[in-house]
């Protein structure tokens, strides 16, 4: 008599319960599936692209740091790279701060 209707209706068992987990966790699974393909996979490919380019980099090649300071590559040594700014300016530069390395076949000269 003192029951109360809710009370009453979570008192019965749950029907089907390993499938309405599957049904639960599908959708979720399913998200990550998409996230990895579409995300973190091209990101790591990038980013190992990346670090294969930095980790080539050699003398006269024309870089770009992450200051956005473009220079030719005087001396590599393991984690530091000198760059020549301009005539007579050289600057030492962390390797791993290096955003670009210019493939000098596909640079073009400036038009005057």
């Amino acid at each position: 008599m003192f029951v109360t209707p809710a009370f009453a209706q979570t008192a019965a068992a749950a029907p089907g319960g390993t499938s309405g987990l599957l049904v639960q966790i599908l959708p979720l699974a399913l998200i990550f599936v998409v996230f990895w393909f579409l995300i973190i996979r091209p990101q790591s490919k990038r980013m190992k692209e990346h670090k294969a380019k930095i980790d080539a980099v050699k003398r006269n090649d024309q870089v770009v740091t992450g200051g956005g300071l473009v220079g030719k590559v005087t001396k590599v040594e393991d984690a530091f790279v000198e760059v020549e700014l301009a005539p007579n300016v050289k600057v030492r530069a962390v390797k791993s701060t290096l955003s670009e390395v210019i493939d000098p076949a596909s640079a073009k000269p400036a038009n005057d």
